[in-house]
């Protein structure tokens, strides 16, 4: 038999890497996490810069407080709904139970004759029982949880209008049994979204600052803020682990109930009535500023900073866009862009970062 040697073919040649292709690599991977993680303040320190050079007027230190205060009520709604997302829920009536909360101040002042003092823990008291209504219906009756609280939402649309027959309620409001209610806006209620500290910064604006850090604090240094994330990614797991996932769930949209009330406590403030058209666009911007936040820092996850910078985006863009006289229908198609380009600089430059 005769044998055939191997050297007798000609073998393929050894596959070598240019020495360049390694570091080449390394640094577009490095290039590639900056933008991931930094995408949302990149894109904000070029947006301040552009709106500064178009229009100066728009660093002034006035302005700025101005874009914080017009984002406060949206960034402390979307708070909430980020700690139901990190559950692995979805709050859809925040924006109800801000408007709602609206009206239950306004009818506890004029109509109630309470003051300030009593008025605020009543309404954040509701904020909290619809959180825990809602808590009930998605937890115990298992009803899914975009299910839940739309269902919340139509009820709390209707029922904020029939003490008063549909009508906004301000001082002399004529109730539907033909009396005039005797009660008057507490001046010290109209201070938490009027007054500013120092003449500068807005009291709306250390709500939202306080809240942000109150809950970074116990979502991301705390044991029940790694639960309440655990809970969203496997509750299965979670509960097998020991955990309560009931009252995980329970705390999330009692937070998320009690921060749309809050929301709704600022907008009464700054008003000065209860206005029945109040809190309209809330939901959507409150969810769009949440769903930015998991462009901050790469997380990729629910997280209170990432919403508030979120937030903070929007008003800036929105803000600047008014100033150079942009077209006030265009607001929703850049607050959609934003939160489109947001999204797929995350997820995007994400997957292929792991390839």
């Amino acid at each position: 038999m005769t044998s055939v040697d191997n050297d007798s073919f000609p073998q393929p040649a050894e596959r070598t890497e240019p020495v360049s292709a390694g570091p080449a690599i390394g640094w577009f991977a490095g290039v590639s996490a900056i933008l991931r993680s930094g995408a949302v303040f990149i894109l904000l320190a070029l947006l301040i810069i552009g709106f500064t050079a178009a229009q100066p007027a728009f660093i002034n230190i006035n302005n700025l407080m101005s874009i914080l205060q017009a984002v406060s009520v949206v960034a402390i709604l979307g708070a909430g709904v980020t700690v139901t997302l990190a559950v692995g829920g979805f709050d859809l009536s925040i924006g109800a139970v801000a408007a709602s909360s609206v009206m239950a101040a306004s009818y506890a002042m004029i109509v109630w004759q309470l003051d300030a003092y009593a008025t605020v823990p009543l309404v954040l008291a509701f904020g909290a029982a619809i959180g825990l209504i809602n808590a009930f219906i998605i937890v115990r009756l298992k009803v899914p949880d975009l299910l839940a609280t739309l269902s919340m939402m139509f009820l709390l649309s209707g029922l904020q209008l029939i003490p008063t027959a549909g009508r906004s309620i301000s001082a002399g409001l004529i109730l539907p049994d033909g009396s005039k209610a005797a009660g008057s806006y507490d001046p010290h209620f109209l201070l938490i979204g009027r007054y500013s500290l120092f003449g500068v910064v807005p009291v709306s604006v250390v709500l939202m600052i306080l809240v942000a850090l109150v809950l970074f604090v116990l979502t991301e240094r705390t044991r029940i803020g790694r639960l309440l994330f655990a809970t969203g990614g496997n509750e299965v797991a979670t509960r097998l682990a020991g955990a309560s996932t009931t009252r995980l769930k329970t705390l999330a949209y009692v937070i998320s109930g009690t921060l749309a009330s809050l929301g709704g406590i600022v907008i009464a403030a700054r008003v000065g009535r209860g206005d029945v058209s109040s809190g309209g666009s809330l939901l959507m911007d409150a969810v769009a500023a949440s769903l930015i936040g998991f462009a901050v820092l790469g997380l990729r996850r629910p997280n209170v900073l990432g919403t508030i910078a979120g937030a903070v985006f929007v008003g800036v863009l929105l803000n600047g866009l008014t100033m150079l006289n942009a077209p006030y229908y265009t607001q929703d198609f850049v607050k959609g862009a934003v939160l489109v380009g947001a999204l797929a600089l995350t997820y995007g430059l994400g997957r292929n970062g792991e390839r």
